[in-house]
């Protein structure tokens, strides 16, 4: 059983891995022999939102008039199709995510991850008209270091807001949009 699967455009768009884990490892590797893209983030830099942002748009390469919240970060995440980055898919990976256990926004921060992941790899709006982009793979990946699955999956988990679909398979956490 596949549990995800960076190289393809398909659900989960976030998952929570453990450090070192060889499914991830594999993962990352296939992408890159397919000419995807990498990045890497560490969550000392994600602890507020403003780092969020900041992290991203350098890292990510977001264009100046990213407006650094978090509608115009699903915009610019949804944009990485874009001329600079080819058309290939891209995974980023945050390390240390155990940090953002008991930041307030981490919620919020994965469900726009979702939200940009789903329409990056979706080759028709929300309408069912084309994109005149190319769909992509677009995926993320927090790895913990010691936090268990539980912890991750309880904190996405809200009774108040179904927009997310959390689900824990095995040692993962896998995220994607409720629609």
């Amino acid at each position: 059983m596949v549990v995800y699967d960076f190289t393809r455009r398909a659900e989960p768009w976030v998952v929570i891995a453990p450090q070192d884990d060889p499914l991830l490892a594999r993962q990352l590797i296939a992408l890159k022999e397919q000419g995807g893209l990498v990045f890497h983030l560490s969550a000392e830099e994600l602890a507020t939102p403003k780092g969020v942002f900041a992290a991203f748009a350098r890292t990510l390469e977001f264009p100046g008039y990213f407006g650094h919240n978090w509608d115009a970060m699903v915009d610019c995440l949804d944009d990485l199709h874009g001329s600079w980055h080819g058309g290939r898919g891209i995974a980023v990976v945050i390390g240390d995510a155990d940090l953002l256990l008991d930041a307030g926004h981490l919620r919020l921060f994965v469900s726009v991850l979702c939200q940009a992941a789903a329409r990056a790899n979706s080759a028709v709006d929300a309408d069912g008209e084309p994109w005149d982009r190319p769909a992509i793979a677009l995926h993320f990946a927090f790895v913990s270091r010691t936090a268990s699955t539980g912890d991750f999956a309880s904190r996405l988990t809200s009774d108040d807001l179904d927009d997310l679909k959390v689900g824990v398979v095995g040692p993962y956490v896998t995220v994607s949009l409720d629609e």
